[in-house]
């Protein structure tokens, strides 16, 4: 494939999750869009940690696509939104979006359990996505956190990422180099 072709996968998978997060918002005191989200996924993977690998991409942007848009309170089951993420961006694709998918049936903290028992065994691409979401889910919530987040809630919040992450050490030095860089801001 081209590199126009790659561009415009990720150009189709950034619109598609623009569409599908659109009444979203992220949980800080200025109810960021969640789009927000993320597109910061892509610029740590493609600007900052430099992959271009066009199936990571798509599945940066869909990350949470499954998760917060499917099943409960979502306009479709989660088996619909699989068909649907499949069809439309490829088999590859998904697979990398379930790998960082949580069970939302689960309790939460058993969801945040599976993410550090689990971590070691996904792809390495979906490591990449794992390992940007952590990044930039640390940054955010060192500049701009939860408006009802404690400052101990904060601290949890960066050493159960910093468990997760330990699983991941050996995928990526530039995006792992980047967690670090964001863990040292921990509150």
């Amino acid at each position: 494939m081209t590199t126009t072709v790659h561009l415009a996968r990720v150009i189709e998978a950034i619109d598609f999750a623009a569409h599908a997060h659109r009444a979203q918002r992220r949980k800080d005191a200025e109810l960021t869009p969640y789009i927000n989200h993320p597109i910061t996924l892509l610029r740590i993977l493609g600007i900052e940690a430099c992959i271009d690998d066009p199936d990571v991409l798509c599945a940066a942007a869909l990350h949470d696509y499954i998760e917060d848009c499917c099943g409960g309170l979502g306009q479709m089951t989660v088996e619909q939104g699989k068909a649907i993420v499949s069809d439309r961006f490829g088999a590859q694709v998904l697979e990398y979006v379930m790998a960082v998918t949580d069970d939302k049936t689960l309790p939460k903290a058993e969801r945040k359990r599976m993410q550090v028992e689990y971590a070691a065994h996904i792809p390495h691409s979906a490591r990449l996505v794992k390992l940007a979401d952590k990044t930039a889910n640390l940054r955010d919530i060192a500049q701009c956190p939860p408006a009802d987040w404690s400052v101990q809630r904060r601290r949890e919040y960066f050493d159960w990422a910093a468990t997760v992450v330990a699983q991941l050490r050996g995928t990526h030095a530039g995006l792992e180099a980047l967690f670090a860089e964001a863990f040292a801001a921990r509150p």
